[in-house]
């Protein structure tokens, strides 16, 4: 059998992929087992919370970038092109309930997970709506954040159990 070396340039690049069976919006979940760490935007408008969720996050995924508002977040997505955009709620610019609706509107490929304060059922309906996979409160972040993006990245819907229970 010849080996043949093979130009990392030349290869097609996953996300062009067309697997049967499997819909667009699920190429980053195969892009995952492939590849490895997911790769994390993160969208808060404190300071403090992004470097908590980096910290609860650690060295399993791959913290691509942060923003601080709704507009900066969708032109980092864009940009960066996560495979999963953690979103605050309540930021400035476009909230996050905004945000996630303009990345299901552009098809963006990111899954959407919110991590918020705001416990209403109308908020979490309000997400999932908008696009989310995912909703997790922030005072259960240490606990729902790391399962809420693995279930988000294979097609499961996750939501804080403070909130589903």
């Amino acid at each position: 059998m010849a080996l043949h070396r093979i130009d990392a340039c030349q290869l097609t690049p996953l996300s062009t992929l067309t697997v049967v069976g499997q819909s667009p919006q699920d190429k980053n979940a195969i892009a995952w087992l492939v590849m490895g760490k997911i790769r994390v935007l993160l969208a808060d408008d404190h300071v403090a919370m992004l470097d908590g969720v980096r910290a609860v996050l650690g060295e399993e995924f791959d913290i691509v970038g942060t923003a601080n508002n709704g507009r900066d977040a969708l032109l980092e997505a864009r940009r960066l092109d996560p495979d999963v955009v953690v979103l605050d709620i309540s930021m400035p610019g476009l909230n996050g309930l905004q945000t996630a609706g303009e990345l299901k509107c552009s098809h963006h490929r990111a899954k959407v997970v919110f991590l918020t304060v705001h416990e209403d059922p109308d908020f979490v309906a309000a997400a999932f709506a908008a696009g989310a996979s995912a909703y997790v409160i922030k005072s259960d972040v240490a606990t729902d954040l790391v399962p809420a993006i693995r279930d988000a990245m294979e097609g499961h819907r996750y939501i804080s159990q403070a909130i589903s229970s």
